[in-house]
């Protein structure tokens, strides 16, 4: 009876998160382990469907680095990396927009669709949903992002399907595809979008004021206060990047980001719908 009273008490809990979050849009940036784990993998897609189902405006954004990686390994070309980012010539771009655009997003709809779900695939290209330009030669054919039309994205939302963005942008300046960061592309579209909240699923437990101890989590973080946690080196590498985008995107109206460890099942449903939260939420 005790099992069933704490079920109970769960669901009494996630009720006022429920009507917090019903029909507002939570745009989720998926990757890391949680995309290859496999416990990981259901949990986040029997996340995902739970949303839906009580009218939250779900929206994916993906990733796929090490199935791109793992691809251009099988056609003998090497992985090179500029400054964290991953160096795309033509013939890299290909295999990102192939692998991106086609295995990783139609395998996670067929995911998502298999369990209950409604989802459908999107890729920046479709509909100008992202526009970019050359970010820098020194990365090759890697975008900034410059537009978002998320129009075909509201229309998948209106029509009870859960979109799952692959994050291949249309050169505005040239005859090509650009190579986009899914941080940076997950960002720009939760701001095109007013989103509630972003949700970037990582590797780490949030930010930590010690990185070598998970006990030091910093829960809550303003984005006046970034910068000095740059300058005391909490935050640093990899994390640095992450966090610009957290940054911009509640400045530019997105309620709060968080940086949410995405090694934990369900961690999504434990941000949103419970007391508790995981990660590092940032805000104005």
């Amino acid at each position: 009876m005790s099992s069933l009273i704490d079920r109970a008490q769960v669901l009494a809990e996630a009720m006022p998160y429920i009507q917090k979050y019903n029909g507002k849009t939570v745009v989720v940036k998926y990757g890391g382990n949680a995309m290859i784990s496999e416990e990981l993998r259901q949990a986040v897609i029997s996340d995902l469907i739970l949303l839906s189902l009580v009218g939250v405006r779900v929206v994916v954004v993906h990733g796929g680095g090490p199935e791109i990686s793992d691809m251009l390994k099988r056609l003998g070309h090497q992985s090179k990396f500029v400054d964290g980012l991953r160096y795309t010539d033509e013939e890299t771009m290909e295999v990102v927009q192939q692998v991106l655009c086609g295995k990783v997003n139609k395998d996670l709809v067929a995911l998502i669709n298999s369990h209950g779900g409604r989802a459908v695939g999107l890729c920046g290209m479709d509909a100008d949903l992202f526009q970019a330009v050359r970010l820098d030669e020194k990365y090759g054919l890697v975008g900034s992002i410059q537009k978002v039309v998320p129009g075909v994205v509201e229309d998948a939302l209106h029509n009870g399907y859960i979109p799952v963005v692959s994050t291949v942008a249309r050169g505005t300046d040239g005859p090509t595809a650009y190579n986009v960061n899914a941080d940076t592309a997950a960002a720009k579209l939760a701001i095109a979008m007013g989103a509630e909240k972003l949700l970037l699923l990582t590797d780490v437990r949030g930010l930590l004021t010690d990185p070598n101890d998970e006990d030091t989590l910093i829960p809550l973080a303003r984005a006046s206060e970034v910068p000095g946690l740059v300058k005391d080196g909490v935050i640093q590498g990899g994390m640095i990047p992450k966090i610009d985008c957290a940054v911009e995107a509640v400045r530019s109206g997105v309620k709060s980001t968080v940086i949410l460890d995405g090694r934990i099942p369900h961690s999504i449903l434990i941000e949103l719908l419970s007391d508790a939260g995981v990660g590092t939420m940032i805000t104005v």
